[in-house]
């Protein structure tokens, strides 16, 4: 049986449904990459409505921690996130514009979302869109295959500043969106089934993966992976073969 034919029609017709008009473009800035040891310390979020291109509501808010390892990073001290401050008001607006959101959209989504249902935060069962990885931008923009948020804002036009703050993200994300012609289109195809892949490539190929947008070591280790569409299947220049044996795609 061909791959393609594993695809039910109940996931066909998910991938089909309208692109979405509410969305919460969000960011998380955390103490470190490991939601087991660390914690999220700061929230920004961008209520967007596709259609029209207009963001309807924006926050940011600090979550108390006791240290942030990743302080060079993010230079978030850690005391100013003790600072007398309204995050639990901050908090309840957030829940209310995620309940408001269809869709919620990241830029290496992998990462924020692993933060949601842990602690404070709460668990999101939304659909999510990976701006870095289920988009495939035009490619006359000339973006790499996983491209980094500062490239794709310099890409279509919007300015880049140092600040490297939740919000920051979300704003350059919503800058993007309102140059974005195509974008309904865009949204759409990215919220077709997808499933994660490993390359069928020798070493001698490795470059095809890379190129394709494919990962070394990261999520399986010694493979090159990724999550792929039916669409972005067929569109590759070598096979590739489930990570499990449980094959289904997922939206």
């Amino acid at each position: 049986m061909n791959l393609l034919e594993t695809i039910s029609n109940e996931e066909l017709l998910e991938s089909q449904k309208l692109t979405p008009e509410m969305v919460l473009i969000l960011d998380t800035e955390t103490t470190g990459l490991d939601p087991t040891n660390g914690f999220c310390l700061e929230v920004g979020a961008i209520f967007f409505n596709i259609p029209s291109r207009s963001v309807l509501s924006q926050i940011s808010f600090l979550i108390p921690v006791q240290s942030n390892d990743a302080e060079k990073i993010n230079k978030i001290p850690a005391e100013i996130t003790r600072l007398r401050q309204p995050w639990q008001e901050g908090l309840a607006y957030f829940n209310s514009l995620l309940d408001s959101s269809e869709v919620l959209i990241a830029h290496n989504a992998a990462f924020d979302r692993q933060w949601f249902g842990n602690g404070i935060l709460p668990e999101i069962n939304k659909k999510w869109i990976c701006t870095m990885e289920d988009i495939s931008w035009p490619s006359e923009k000339q973006l790499s295959s996983i491209p980094s948020v500062r490239d794709l804002a310099l890409a279509y036009g919007v300015p880049v500043w140092n600040a490297h703050r939740a919000l920051t993200d979300c704003i350059y994300l919503a800058e993007v969106f309102k140059r974005c012609e195509n974008l309904e289109s865009l949204l759409s195809i990215a919220l077709e089934p997808r499933r994660l892949f490993r390359a069928q490539v020798s070493y001698d190929e490795r470059h095809l993966a890379k190129k394709a947008g494919f990962r070394w070591n990261s999520p399986v280790q010694g493979a090159w992976t990724r999550r792929l569409s039916e669409r972005e299947i067929l569109n590759l220049d070598f096979s590739v073969v489930p990570v499990d044996n449980n094959f289904k795609f997922e939206a």
